[in-house]
């Protein structure tokens, strides 16, 4: 539990308390105290995680991370069998009597699912539907009627019933993402789902000035360029919140100036830029012409930096 409360706390820093997503997070603690489960779905980066992390952490209650993925299974989720124990008596107190008694027990580990559902935790459920529609119906038993079935072990009780204090918190790509499966209607019913989007550019200068310590000047004219390429891609499949962290942290590491005349801020927008903008451009070459976007909003970008240095245009 240590790695996970050391990403806990990374990913609830990531969460700049602003006026929209203080309320969206009000609102979702008041779903979960009265007992529906709250489904935060939404594009690639857009910070559904953080959301449900920080969102999880405000139930003040142990919690329990699950990442979905096309592999996860009910012994995963429920817990198996890992092995034998041995016990093996000899008594010869008597020199002609000789006693053996040896027995064999199984070994039974929790999965992460029952863990929580039996100690009451807050159950982060993070993308869920990369996981199979028949691995995720063991949600409908436990959202209905209060029980998590022990399927396929050799339990004595049929199931568990749901801890009063437990809690689940789903997040979701589109079903256009690749590797997503379509999720069954019947376990969407019984969420409260909520459309998180990427945040404005406003928004997003702001995470990045608080998070990496700049001037709020040169994060607005980073996630305005990348909000610009966001927007020729549409939004879905275009670069996120995470692209412009990445730019700020590389331009302090290497000294580049925030200059989008710059050759060397170029090159680090097309490397970190390119590969997502070129995904959402239909073309016989949608590198070049990815490449080429990224150059134009770089020259369209106000400069912000002190010293500019020298670059390839000026040249």
């Amino acid at each position: 539990m240590t790695v996970l409360k050391k990403q806990i706390k990374k990913d609830t820093k990531a969460i700049i308390q602003d006026e929209k997503t203080e309320d969206l997070l009000s609102r979702s603690l008041q779903y979960l105290k009265a007992g529906y489960p709250v489904h935060f779905t939404g594009p690639s980066g857009a910070g559904k995680t953080s959301l449900a992390l920080a969102l999880a952490k405000r139930r003040k209650k142990p919690i329990m991370l699950i990442h979905g993925n096309h592999e996860l299974n009910n012994k995963d989720l429920i817990g198996d069998f890992t092995g034998y124990t041995s016990k093996k008596v000899v008594d010869n107190y008597i020199r002609s009597v000789y006693k053996r008694d040896e027995s064999v027990t199984e070994i039974w580990k929790d999965g992460r699912l029952l863990e929580a559902v039996k100690n009451g935790y807050t159950l982060v459920y993070d993308e869920f539907t990369r996981s199979q529609p028949s691995t995720n119906n063991i949600f409908l038993s436990i959202l209905e009627e209060g029980i998590l079935p022990l399927y396929g072990t050799k339990m004595t009780e049929p199931f568990v019933g749901v801890h009063p204090d437990f809690a689940v918190i789903f997040t979701s790509n589109p079903e256009e993402y690749a590797g997503v499966y379509q999720t069954q209607d019947a376990l969407l019913d019984r969420l409260i789902t909520i459309f998180v989007d990427h945040k404005d550019s406003d928004r997003e200068a702001q995470v990045v000035s608080e998070k990496m310590d700049i001037d709020k000047s040169e994060a607005k004219a980073i996630t305005s360029l990348v909000a610009a390429l966001r927007k020729e891609c549409e939004g879905d499949n275009g670069p996120s919140l995470r692209a412009s962290l990445m730019i700020v942290k590389l331009t302090q590491e290497e000294g580049i100036p925030i200059d989008g005349s710059h050759s060397s801020f170029q090159r680090l927008c097309i490397d970190i830029l390119g590969h997502q903008v070129s995904r959402c451009i239909d073309t016989d070459e949608p590198l070049k012409a990815a490449e080429k976007l990224i150059l134009e909003a770089c020259k369209n970008m106000k400069a912000t930096s002190g010293d500019k240095g020298e670059s390839d245009n000026e040249q």
